[in-house]
């Protein structure tokens, strides 16, 4: 198909191969346009204020993909760009606020939209070593599955986290990870990254303790057969996390979708939670966005425990 070129709320874009298919089920990359599009006015102020590292899938999701972190050449000058010093290294990452912008990564076959747990705005600077006192306005724990785990068990997890989260003050919000885990986030006011990392860290450690059949807190794949590994580690501010109504490159489309706690609940009884597209869309229509908690302005204060005292 040629190329066509399509305004959009104002820009005129340039969309090419709209009929490749990118999913082995015939999806075409028409279909991922319309999707964004359309999901556009709610997943933008999810990503708004965040640096967007993508996961491209340029001949779709049955070839390879890779990770990008820096602006592609040919980067429109209405999309804005802010660096960050990772190391040594400086990356230039596109900020997405806008239907145009979320149009325009689908064009370029950026299936999976990542974001990290921290917004520019937050920031003592413009342009800062993320290893530093970078401020996190997000917490979040990523459930991830280890061999003979089920949907029924990462949801059961959920709900004993979800206490232990509402324990100390914070709104936990679940959602799918398009995967097979799940994952909870909440919002906290903006907090040194290190004591949100802590905070998991700690939290990890105590349901490890007290539900040793169900969680882990290892990386080790010896250790997770049949338990959930609590990734503390994806709150460290050199780490991004999928976000919400992202799609995710599979074998089919699906989409990153919050969740309702009694869809948690239900789950836990043994009902399905992997949700495609218009399945998304047709949600929003009838719920609005069900991690509206996550854009709150007030904010609790995350309650971070002190940090371990150095060994002698």
């Amino acid at each position: 198909m040629a190329e066509v070129r399509a305004e959009v709320d104002g820009r005129v874009l340039a969309l090419t191969n709209l009929d490749k298919e990118l999913f082995p089920d015939g999806t075409t990359k028409a279909e991922v346009i319309a999707y964004y599009s359309d999901v556009a006015a709610v997943m933008i102020p999810h990503l708004a204020g965040r640096a967007v590292t993508r996961l491209r899938f340029p001949d779709g999701t049955a070839t390879g993909s890779f990770f990008e972190k820096n602006t592609p050449a040919g980067t429109p000058d209405w999309v804005e760009v802010r660096e960050v010093v990772a190391a040594t290294t400086p990356i230039a990452y596109p900020v997405v606020d806008s239907r145009p912008g979320l149009v325009w990564l689908a064009n370029l076959a950026a299936l999976e939209l990542h974001t990290p747990q921290w917004r520019f705005e937050h920031q003592p600077a413009s342009v800062f070593v993320v290893d530093g006192e970078v401020l996190a306005d997000l917490v979040v724990i990523d459930l991830d599955p280890g061999p003979g785990v089920t949907m029924a068990d990462s949801a059961r997890a959920a709900l004993l986290l979800a206490a232990e989260l509402a324990g100390d003050g914070l709104v936990p919000v679940p959602r799918t990870s398009g995967g097979k885990g799940l994952q909870l986030q909440a919002a906290v006011a903006p907090t040194p990254a290190r004591g949100a990392v802590g905070y998991v860290r700690a939290l990890a450690g105590a349901m490890a303790a007290r539900h040793p059949d169900l969680f882990v807190t290892t990386q080790a794949k010896v250790a997770r057969q049949g338990r959930i590994l609590i990734d503390w580690l994806q709150n460290q501010p050199v780490r991004n996390t999928i976000t919400s109504y992202s799609l995710r490159g599979r074998e089919r489309p699906t989409v990153a979708t919050p969740l309702s706690w009694d869809e948690v609940g239900a789950a836990a009884e043994g009902a399905p939670l992997a949700f495609s597209p218009s399945q998304v869309l047709e949600r929003i229509s009838d719920s609005g966005d069900l991690a509206g908690e996550l854009l709150a302005a007030d904010r609790p204060t995350l309650r971070v425990p002190p940090e371990p005292a150095p060994a002698r």
